[in-house]
């Protein structure tokens, strides 16, 4: 199959997967479609089991990428396939909304981080509930923690993020300005795309920088 059929294959279960984000994924080393004389990428089955498994433990188990590349390299390894999380059909994924106390508990964080990430703009609460994306920064930043790093010091990454958005929203704004039938939704799948391109070259610009410091 080329990228378009399995990003039309998945889309049903997962919305915000893009052509951009399946990319990234290979770039990460989680998949490796054959290519075609050409170039082109060729799916197989397989492979589209192996991306439906990599979205699943994300969405649903909020897990890091490094670790489900853990799994899966453990996996083929033992020459075992891995086995998606499946959701029911027409069935939404479920909503996260957690109390401060069971946020606390997922993330693994203590009072004191939780308060600075408030503090400092990084995640809030929504009548008094947190969100899958506040638990998610919230590992993150529980991570990052064990390597000196608190929410005072991650507020370039906040602004870094903000001017990106901006740079979403200016890209797609002749978007939203058109009138007619599905405008809306090319709007805003062309802002996940932007996203998704926005996000690898973050990644590739972060590295390069990381690596040249070292170099030094």
């Amino acid at each position: 199959m080329s990228i378009g059929e399995v990003l039309a294959l998945l889309q049903g279960e997962f919305p915000d997967v893009s052509i951009s984000k399946i990319r990234f994924l290979e770039g990460e080393g989680l998949i490796e479609p054959e290519r075609s004389p050409s170039g082109y990428r060729k799916f197989s089955y397989a492979d589209v089991e192996r991306l439906r498994y990599i979205l699943g433990e994300q969405r649903d188990r909020y897990l890091p990428l490094r670790v489900i590349k853990d799994r899966l390299e453990a996996a083929d390894r033992e020459e075992r396939p891995v086995n998606p999380p499946r959701a029911l059909p027409d069935e939404a994924p479920p909503e996260v909304r957690l109390t401060r106390a069971e946020l606390l508990a997922a993330a693994e964080l203590d009072e004191e981080t939780l308060t600075e990430l408030e503090d400092f703009g990084l995640l809030a609460a929504v009548a008094r509930h947190y969100d899958a994306e506040s638990l998610a920064v919230a590992r993150s930043v529980g991570a990052l923690t064990a390597f000196g790093l608190r929410a005072r010091h991650l507020r370039v990454v906040k602004a870094a993020a903000e001017r990106e958005a901006s740079l979403v929203e200016q890209a797609i704004a002749p978007l939203m300005r058109r009138r007619g039938p599905g405008a809306i939704d090319r709007a805003d799948e062309a802002a996940k795309e932007i996203s998704g391109l926005l996000l690898e070259l973050h990644a590739s610009l972060l590295r390069s920088a990381v690596r040249g410091g070292l170099g030094r």
